[in-house]
This record gives structure tokens, sequence and C-alpha cells, in this order.
């Protein structure tokens, strides 16, 4: 009789809590008709209706433009990613949650900013050689040099040598130095399947000049300026020392008793890779949550809800990794499950698939739930999973034993099938974000998340 007074007394609270934001049962028919992209019709229980009611792709767009349009790449412990901390951590406070920044130590960086002189469009980023000349500014006109042919070389004294492809011939960037090139710029060739981002080239011994590793898609319009004319780079190459990067928690206590102190976890990572805006990679993941912090913030829960946006994930999962091996093993225990959301808004036609992703490929509770999310919500047919894959911010959860998945959209044959952008300049909002996939990413995150955190 104990048991069930006490889950009347839930449920009048639940009640009472649903109407604090307008959901009654009810109240809501709008959301019962069929989703947008889902291939059946819904049968949503009450959280559902909380949560497809409010969530809103238009909203999380709004986060990604701040993201990826207004900072862009946001490196792993340099000042663009705090830019990006301090926007995510702005968002949380304003939403009432109790907001921590977490700090660690992470490695130096080499990066560059390329600009053409005369022109009022947006620098490109690049990596620079740790082997070159850093913390300088180099201003000349660009010559291609080919593949350092004596005769390629001979006009290249006083300017900024372009090698077109630098996988064809080590020795050029030396070559083109002893020709009297006052900065060298290394492209590389990739595929229309795999397109090639910036990179940070390592050179066999150092040489006194800036040398930066384009994107295949930075080479590629370069080579196109130049063939239409003459063109004068600004270039700074920048040694950033003594790095500190953040992990951006957030948390809201449970509305219902809560005694064994559980929480539920959303996350995703807001940092990118040199040269890319990472409007997929993880630009979406971290406006899906921070979109679901604002869907969740009134909803009555029986556990807390906690919202973890990872620092310095490409360089090595450091910002989860980092937070897990803080947790005692009694707050490792109360956490019954992370949901990881990495890439969940590409507009790659072939990424029709929703993966659920977990370390091992076995079921655990955040499987579990959004299998079961996309089964009332009718998305089940777009859904693959659970599949074995590592490679994001689940994997140190998984390894202390922490229920967790990473959750994301990819080609239909395997979750390894990447759009060709990946990691490079053109992941961006107008070419690689998708607002209906977005949409699909909130509501199955955002139903399951609730659905688990409604239970003890």
């Amino acid at each position: 009789m104990a048991v069930r007074r006490r889950d009347l007394l839930a449920s009048a609270a639940a009640l009472a809590g649903f109407a604090t934001v307008g959901l009654l049962p009810g109240t809501a028919a709008a959301v019962t008709r069929q989703r947008p992209g889902a291939q059946l019709p819904p049968s949503l229980a009450i959280g559902d209706r909380a949560v497809v009611a409010r969530a809103s792709a238009r909203r999380a767009l709004e986060h990604l433009e701040v993201l990826s349009n207004e900072i862009g790449p946001r490196i792993g412990g340099t000042p663009s990613e705090r830019r990006a901390a301090d926007y995510v951590a702005g968002v949380l406070r304003r939403l009432r949650y109790d907001v921590t920044l977490q700090p660690f130590p992470v490695a130096d960086k080499y990066l560059a900013d390329i600009s053409v002189v005369g022109d009022r469009g947006p620098k490109w980023q690049t990596g620079a050689s740790p082997q070159g000349k850093l913390d300088v500014t180099v201003s000349g006109a660009v010559v291609d040099i080919g593949k350092g042919t004596p005769e390629e070389l001979a006009h290249v004294r006083g300017q900024i040598a372009f090698v077109p492809d630098s996988q064809t011939n080590s020795t050029v960037p030396q070559l083109a130095v002893e020709a009297g090139a006052i900065a060298v710029l290394l492209a590389r060739k990739g595929t229309p399947e795999r397109k090639l981002g910036a990179f940070t080239p390592t050179l066999p011994a150092p040489l006194p000049v800036p040398v930066l590793g384009l994107a295949q898609i930075q080479g590629e319009r370069l080579g196109q300026r130049l063939a239409a004319g003459p063109v004068r780079l600004s270039l700074t190459a920048t040694h950033h020392k003594n790095l500190t990067s953040y992990n951006v928690l957030a948390e809201r206590p449970a509305t219902l008793p809560n005694p064994e102190g559980k929480v539920v976890m959303i996350s995703a990572h807001y940092d990118s890779v040199p040269g890319s805006p990472g409007a997929n990679d993880d630009g979406s993941g971290t406006a899906l949550c921070l979109e679901l912090a604002r869907v969740l913030r009134h909803l009555p829960t029986q556990q807390a809800v906690r919202f973890a946006l990872w620092g310095s994930e490409e360089q090595g999962l450091i910002g989860s990794r980092h937070y897990v091996k803080q947790l005692s093993d009694a707050e490792a225990k109360r956490i019954t499950g992370c949901f990881q959301n990495d890439m969940v808004a590409t507009s790659w036609d072939p990424a029709v698939v929703y993966w659920l992703l977990s370390v091992d490929g076995g079921n655990n509770n955040t499987t579990s739930a959004v299998a079961g999310a996309a089964q009332r919500l009718g998305y089940q047919p777009r859904t693959k999973g659970p599949v074995a894959r590592g490679s994001s911010d689940h994997v140190p959860f998984h390894e202390r034993g922490i229920a967790s998945a990473n959750f994301s959209w990819r080609g239909e044959t395997g979750p390894a099938l990447l759009e060709p952008t990946y990691h490079t300049p053109e992941d961006t909002i107008a070419a690689n974000v998708s607002s209906e996939r977005l949409q699909v990413s909130l509501e199955l995150i955002g139903s399951a998340a609730y659905e688990l955190a409604r239970n003890r």
C-alpha cells in the first residue's frame, strides 16, 4: 500500500508539473499527428507529448548560428573554444541551471589565419607546422610551384610558395625555402567521397618561414583564384601555449523525491577541428543540448537532469575523460545513463539512418530508451542498433561501467560512412545541416532522456 501511495503522489505531482507548462493530457492534440520525417504514426506517452510539443529545431539553429557562423572553428584550449564555452554557459545560466566550468590542461596548438589582401571575405584557418616559423605575420604574392621542379621554383623568391599537392614530394618545402620563399602553403588532394581538412605539417627539419597545412577546399579555391589572376595573401602563424580547456556542466535537480541522487546526462562536444566551423560536428549536438535544456527545465522528474558540453573532444576525448576520471565511485553509480549526441543533423543525402552506437554493441539504458522513443514516435524504421562503435565521448562512460551511447546520423551501410565534408571547412550550416534531421534528433533524445528521468 505504501508503494501505491507513493506512486499516486508522484503521479499527482507530475500532472501538476505538466500543468505549469500547459501540457495537461488532451491539451496538445497537435503532437499526436504523424511526426515530420516519421514513417509510422505515433503512440505518444505523456512524457513524449511534453517534449515534442516544445522541442524546436528552429530554436536550436539559433544557437548553432552563434557557434558555427559567429564563433567559427573552436579549437581546444584556444580563445575561440573559450568564447563558445562562455556562450554555452550563459545560455544554461539564463535557463536557471546550476552551471560549472570544469577546467583541464591541454596540449599546445599550432594554427594560422589567412586572408586575401584587399578582400573583405572571411579568414581561413589552417594548421601551422611546429617546425616552421611561428608567432609571425607574413604578406606577399602567391606562386604555384607545382611539384617543386627548378623551373617552377625560379620565380618564388620573396613570395609565398603554394604546393597544390604536398603528398607528391616531401622535400618541396625545403626546396622552396632554399629558392627564397617567405612562406609555404601545403595543400592535399582527397577524393569526392572523403575530402581532407586543414592539417599540421610535420617537417623533417626546422625551416625559417611559416609552413601551413591547407584543407583540400582551401587549396582548390586558392588554385582557382590564381588561375584568374595574381593573389596576395596575409598570413599569421601562432603558437598557442599553456592552454586550458573547459567542460561546461549544468544541472537541475529532480522535482520529485530522489533519495538515491540519480542523474540522467545529455551531452555533446562543442569544440571542432582546425579550419572547420563544426556545424554538424558537433555544433549540432551542442545546439540540441541547449534546446533540450530549455524543453526539460521545468518538467517533473524523479532523477536530476545534467547537461555536459565537452571541451577538446577532437584531441582524443580529453574533456569527457577528465570528467569521468574525477567522478567518485558513488557519483558514477548515480548516473543512470549518458546520451552522447555527436553529428545529429547532417543534410548529406546518404545519411538516412539514425544510429544507436554503444561501445560494445550491447543494449543499455540509453539505447533502450532511444529505441523505445523511436517506436512511440514512429521513427523506428529510420533507426539502427545498437551497433558497436567508439570514437566519441560515450567511451569513457562505458569504460567506467556507466550506461552510455552515441547517437548520430550516418550512412545506411554502416556508422563509419560519414559525409564527405566531415572535419573540413565545408561543415557549415548552409552545406551540411538538415533542420528536419535535427528535429528528429531532438525528439528522440528528449523523449528518451525524459522517460528515463521520470522513473527511479
